[in-house]
């Protein structure tokens, strides 16, 4: 019988073992961190040393580290080994000021592929796999993330890298790709194209996983994607600053992403307070690495909006779970002195049959107020008839104002209108110039 497990003395490791191994990761990563400018100096004033923590709660007496620490010390402030041991880096797509860059040493690099193959391997991916890739590759770290582990795992991977929809679908039909990973806005896309091709993915191709993450989405756009597609999407968490993909994937429960333990200890707390939460409660996601020589990330705020999921997995892995991310602190946005995130328009949007998958947040001042206009493009159901148009649009209005204690106008307009992302969707415009 095929192993459930691709590393199973650390998947299901007791979690008393499990916390005896992070402590040791944890006082090696400080050790680490502290040959670095920037930690060498933060935590060098507190007198933190590794003999300093004694249990994984002194981890709580150390400070923050955010993405503005990053970008203060551009480039190479946070990294902690000598510059020939660097052998890549990854940086942040920001247009505006300095990107994050984050660096990695041979030995990260292996880390971090395997980590993602131990992600694809528990979602039944094996070696006689055909893994398809529509990530872009370069300083974004889904391509490349991907690549090295889906090759690590033995699969044959096809680099297709983002774009070019047409050329993609005859990929998959030509190599007989049976998983590709896509950000969830572009597997609508690729989905629209092969149904405008008279391509059926469910009879015309042999895919049967896709892995979708980048983006934040509802489990009912993920419904959508499965029902299209006939497979298991699986979500998939991760982010440059923790190396890239490969931090936290569900697992065939379906029921929360195992966040891998042995690689990072997570916390959850209040945006506000910064007070730690308990298992259960919403909060923002605080990550530190475990496994990484050349740039260790100690308490990083990621902004990421989730919830520890109590209790244990059927799966038989050890490693907690997290919830889908419900939003990023930073994405949201107040009008009228309520707060916002584009996950709770998502949700009621994705309620309506008559809808198709792509919309657009719109935020403006008009005649000194603040107005939200939410675009949303029809779907195939829909039929050309002005009185229901008009009905549908008053029952989305009236569900978004009992869900955002805000009225919205609410436009809905032809399939195809609104831009069409290659990579991550653009969800919110905020106009305001006062915001």
């Amino acid at each position: 019988m095929d192993n459930l497990y691709f590393q199973p003395e650390i998947e299901t490791m007791e979690r008393s073992s499990l916390e005896t191994l992070q402590l040791k990761r944890l006082k090696e990563s400080i050790g680490t961190a502290l040959r670095s400018p920037f930690y060498s100096t933060r935590l060098g004033k507190l007198g933190i040393t590794p003999d300093s923590i004694r249990t994984l709660g002194d981890l709580r007496r150390l400070p923050f580290t955010t993405k503005e620490d990053l970008r203060s010390n551009y480039p190479f402030g946070l990294v902690a080994v000598p510059a020939d041991r660097v052998v890549r880096l990854h940086s942040s797509s920001g247009t505006t000021g300095n990107p994050t860059v984050i660096c990695h040493s041979q030995h990260d690099l292996e880390c971090w592929a395997g980590r993602v193959a131990r992600c694809l391997y528990m979602v039944g991916l094996r070696n006689t796999d055909v893994f398809q890739n529509t990530s872009g590759y370069g300083m974004f770290t889904g391509g490349l993330g991907f690549q090295y582990g889906a090759e690590l795992l033995g699969a044959l991977t096809v680099p297709a890298a983002a774009g070019n929809t047409v050329r993609q679908i005859k990929f998959i039909r030509d190599f007989g790709t049976t998983a590709i990973h896509a950000i969830p806005s572009y597997a609508f896309r690729l989905y629209e194209v092969m149904r405008e091709m008279g391509i059926s993915p469910r009879t015309d191709t042999r895919l049967t996983t896709l892995v979708i993450g980048a983006e934040p989405h509802t489990e009912a756009q993920r419904r959508k994607i499965e029902e299209a597609f006939g497979v298991k999407a699986y979500n998939s968490f991760g982010m440059s600053e923790m190396s890239g993909p490969g931090v936290a994937f569900e697992c065939p429960c379906q029921n929360g992403l195992h966040l891998w333990e042995d690689c990072y200890i997570m916390e959850i707390i209040d945006p506000e307070t910064l007070e730690p939460l308990p298992d259960g409660e919403v909060g923002e996601l605080v990550l530190t690495t475990l496994d990484r020589e050349a740039m260790p990330l100690i308490r990083y705020r990621t902004r990421d909006l989730t919830r520890i999921i109590p209790g244990e997995c059927p799966c038989g892995r050890t490693h907690r779970r997290i919830d889908r991310i419900k939003g990023r602190s930073d994405d949201m946005f107040i009008v009228k002195g309520v707060n916002i995130f584009p996950m709770q328009i998502e949700k009621i949007l994705m309620q309506f049959r008559e809808l198709g998958t792509n919309y657009l947040i719109t935020v403006d001042t008009v005649n000194s107020n603040d107005e939200v206009m939410v675009e949303v493009e029809l779907g195939d159901l829909f039929t050309d008839d002005y009185s229901q148009l008009q009905r549908l649009t008053r029952d989305i209005t009236r569900q978004l104002k009992d869900e955002i204690l805000v009225t919205p106008k609410v436009r809905l307009v032809d399939r195809g209108t609104l831009p069409q992302e290659t990579g991550k969707a653009v969800r919110v415009k905020d106009l305001r110039k006062n915001k």
